[in-house]
């Protein structure tokens, strides 16, 4: 949980709620003493959650509702941004380097 917490630069409880309120669509396994265990499908779904509560401000009943709807195009666009934002961190780490 707390790795997972970590990728998204998220708080654990944040993750946690995210898990129990789109349980359709993030479904963690979990260990012998109860603790969720993220597959990079959970990840990825997770991503996608905090792309439409946090960067298109919906709520999280929009979000579930936009997750069933039209998830394809919520998935592309979080790719999308993920390599943006590897890109400008190159880029930024070559200008550190001129």
């Amino acid at each position: 949980m707390g790795e997972t917490a970590e990728i998204l630069g998220e708080n654990v409880s944040a993750v946690r709620y995210w898990s129990n309120y789109f349980e359709q669509f993030v479904k963690p396994l979990r260990n012998a003493k109860g603790n969720r265990l993220y597959h990079p499908e959970d990840i990825e779904t997770l991503k996608q959650i905090q792309f439409l509560v946090k960067e298109q401000g919906l709520t999280l009943e929009g979000a579930a509702q936009r997750m069933k709807d039209d998830r394809r195009s919520v998935e592309r666009r979080v790719k999308a941004l993920d390599i943006l934002k590897g890109i400008k961190s190159d880029l930024e780490e070559a200008r550190k380097q001129l």
